[in-house]
C-alpha cells in the first residue's frame, strides 16, 4: 500500500518504556489519513514476556498487518527488531539505541535495571516514577505544556511495578541484540528521528547514519528525548514524510 493512495495505512505505534499507548494520541491527531494501531509493550497492559523474542513475538501478534511500524525508545529498539527479523516491511525509530556492543556494557546495563527492577518491586511505581523522571534524559520535559507533561505522569503512575520490572528484565537494553548489522542490511526500510537537545541519542543517531549513508535522519529542533510529548505536531509531520519515503518504496 502506498501512501498516496486512497486507502487508509496502517500503522502501528509501540510507546517507550513506562509509558503507554495514549502517548501517541496528540502525534497520530496529525496523521488523519493513517489507521492508527495502538500498541501495549509487555508489562504495560500486555502480559509480560519470558524473553526479547517473545517480546517482539507478542508486539508483531498484537501489530497485525501493517505497512510500517513507528516506536519510540524502547519501542523504537522493538521496532528495529521487528524490521531486522522481518516481521514488520518498514520503521519509524525514534530515540533509538541499536544495541550494546560488548559484554562489559550488557552486564554494566543489567546491573543497572535491577537497581530500577528493585525499586518497582520494594517501593512501588509511584516512588520509581519519582526517581526515574528525575533522569537527565527527561529535563527537557520541563518546556512541554504542563497538561501533557501531568497526563502522562498520572498513566505512569497507574502502571503495574511488576509489569514494568520484568520488562526491564526481558526486555532491556541488556537483553537485546545488537542490531547494526541488521541496520547495514535494511536501511531503506529504516527512518531515524531524534530531537535535536537529546545529546546522546542525537550522537547514536548520528553514528549509525555515518556508518550507513543511505539512512535518513529528521532531526525536532526544540525537543529532547520524547519528541511526541515535547513536539508532537513537528513529530507527526516528520512520520509522514517518512512514512510517504517507506511505503512508496516497499510498493
Amino acid at each position: 500500500m502506498k501512501a498516496n493512495s486512497g486507502d487508509a495505512l496502517r500503522v502501528a505505534f509501540i510507546h517507550g518504556f513506562a509509558g503507554d499507548a495514549r502517548a501517541w494520541d496528540d502525534v497520530i491527531a496529525g496523521l488523519p489519513w493513517v489507521e492508527p494501531v495502538r500498541v501495549d509493550l509487555p508489562g504495560h497492559g500486555a502480559p509480560a514476556v519470558a524473553s526479547w523474542d517473545d517480546g517482539l513475538a507478542a508486539v508483531a501478534a498484537a501489530s497485525g498487518s501493517v505497512g510500517a511500524v513507528v516506536g519510540y525508545s524502547l519501542g523504537a529498539r522493538v521496532a528495529l527488531g521487528l524490521v531486522a527479523t522481518d516481521r514488520a516491511p518498514a520503521a519509524i525509530l525514534i530515540g533509538v539505541n541499536p544495541g550494546l556492543t560488548t559484554d562489559a556494557e550488557r552486564h554494566a546495563r543489567a546491573a543497572s535495571d535491577a537497581v530500577w527492577a528493585a525499586m518497582l518491586r520494594d517501593r512501588g511505581v509511584v516512588a520509581f516514577a519519582d526517581a526515574w523522571e528525575t533522569q537527565p534524559l527527561f529535563a527537557t520535559q520541563a518546556h512541554a505544556p504542563a497538561e501533557r507533561v501531568i497526563a502522562k505522569r498520572a498513566r505512569r503512575r497507574a502502571l503495574d511495578p511488576e509489569g514494568l520490572a520484568k520488562s526491564l528484565e526481558t526486555m532491556g537494553l541488556a537483553a537485546m541484540p545488537d542490531y547494526r548489522a541488521a541496520i547495514r542490511a535494511r536501511a531503506a526500510r529504516l527512518h531515524l528521528i531524534v530531537g535535536g537537545d537529546d545529546t546522546r541519542f542525537l550522537a547514536i543517531a548520528r553514528a549509525l547514519v555515518a556508518a550507513n549513508p543511505a539512512l535518513p535522519l529528521d532531526v525536532i529542533a526544540g525537543s529532547g528525548h520524547d519528541v511526541a510529548l515535547e513536539r508532537p505536531a513537528e513529530l507527526a509531520r516528520a512520520i509522514a514524510r517518512a512514512l510517504a519515503r517507506l511505503v512508496t518504496r516497499a510498493g
